[in-house]
């Protein structure tokens, strides 16, 4: 055998060692069962149908759902307390729930509307808002923080109806449709999984469907609006986004599609990654189509998302690229833990406890 000459010894050691700083650059490869998604479930059967659904501190859960009918557990779903507001015409049917570290609140669908609050655990309820317009249907609630909270509903006199409390929700007051974007002819929202509503920081983004999808900011708690188009599937009366959430301040996700064709993955989920005002279709075409209920996993930095409804669980690893679906029908709403590995589920007559 020939001897190899200087220049093609030094030409194969710089190869080799290229080689070696290539590979050490790349991300580690992770196995096929790192990246599934495989879930337990503990599931709690109640007599009820729950759209609203709320975690409070470590071990305690909090729902409310048809008929009046709410309830928590504090340990983590082995004793449940489970109660209901009656004596109203119609039933009250909650699509609503808020829960700061001194109250909870309760809101139902449907005119008359009422915003009850309890300060001793749903020991006792006063009502603290009411709304007798007949077009009243509100969607959503949710906190800022002890004293700073937010209410929307579906259009009344051309504008979203959007109640804001800065007491800590002993008192409410309704948005002028002056400050307010005006709502299109057929434009709505949808009490699905009380996930019309995202916060973060002094940010709310409302989500609208129907005729058009739409998002709808404020950067300062309500008193200034914006409102943004999406690619989302539009349109049809039960269409457009049901559920938004965000990330950060910038990064935030909607999911909804077509509530009558829920296999359609077209036009069932966007991105956006400045703060709501472009948004681009993710996945499309592939991956879930209808879901009611979208959250973000805490601690993923976005990678990992988890999406809900009646046709079952959808989880991507990727910020929504891949999607892998689990078997799990009848849900409506879902809410993750702070822990990243917990979240609770709710939908016709049952809760459940996700772990992975």
């Amino acid at each position: 055998m020939a001897p190899m000459n200087i220049t093609a010894i030094v030409f194969s050691i710089i190869a080799t060692c290229l080689l070696y700083v290539f590979a050490a650059c790349q991300p580690p490869t992770k196995s096929r069962e790192s990246l599934s998604f495989e879930p337990k479930f503990t599931d709690f059967s109640i007599n009820t149908s729950v759209r609203a659904l709320q975690l409070g501190r470590e071990e305690e859960v909090w729902f409310a759902g048809s008929r009046g009918i709410y309830g928590t557990t504090r340990d983590g779903g082995i004793n449940w307390e489970i109660d209901s507001i009656t004596g109203y015409d119609p039933t009250l049917e909650f699509r609503s729930i808020a829960v700061t570290t001194e109250s909870v609140f309760l809101l139902n669908a449907g005119s008359p509307a009422y915003l009850f609050m309890s300060s001793d655990e749903g020991r006792h309820w006063e009502t603290v808002y009411q709304d007798d317009h007949p077009d009243t249907f509100y969607d959503s609630m949710k906190f800022w923080d002890d004293k700073n909270g937010i209410a929307m509903g579906d259009p009344v006199q051309g504008c979203l109806s959007v109640i804001v409390t800065e007491d800590g929700g002993k008192n409410w007051r309704k948005l002028d449709c002056a400050i307010l974007p005006p709502t299109d002819t057929g434009e709505a929202a949808f009490a699905a999984s009380n996930t019309n509503i995202a916060l973060y920081g002094q940010h709310v983004w409302l989500a609208s469907g129907g005729s058009k999808a739409r998002i709808y900011h404020s950067e300062d708690r309500g008193k200034t609006w914006s409102v943004y188009p999406t690619p989302m599937n539009q349109g049809g009366k039960m269409t457009g986004i049901f559920s938004v959430d965000f990330y950060n301040q910038h990064l935030g996700i909607a999911f909804g599609g077509d509530w009558e064709n829920k296999s359609n993955n077209t036009g069932s989920k966007a991105i956006t990654r400045d703060g709501g005002r472009s948004w681009q279709l993710v996945s499309d075409g592939s991956g879930p189509g209808y879901r009611s209920c979208v959250q973000y996993v805490p601690g993923s930095q976005g990678a990992q998302i988890i999406a809900a409804g009646t046709p079952g669980i959808a989880y991507s690893g990727d910020g929504g690229q891949t999607w892998q679906q689990v078997e799990k029908p009848d849900i409506y709403t879902v809410r993750v833990a702070n822990n990243g590995q917990t979240a609770w589920l709710a939908g016709k007559n049952i809760i459940a406890k996700m772990d992975w």
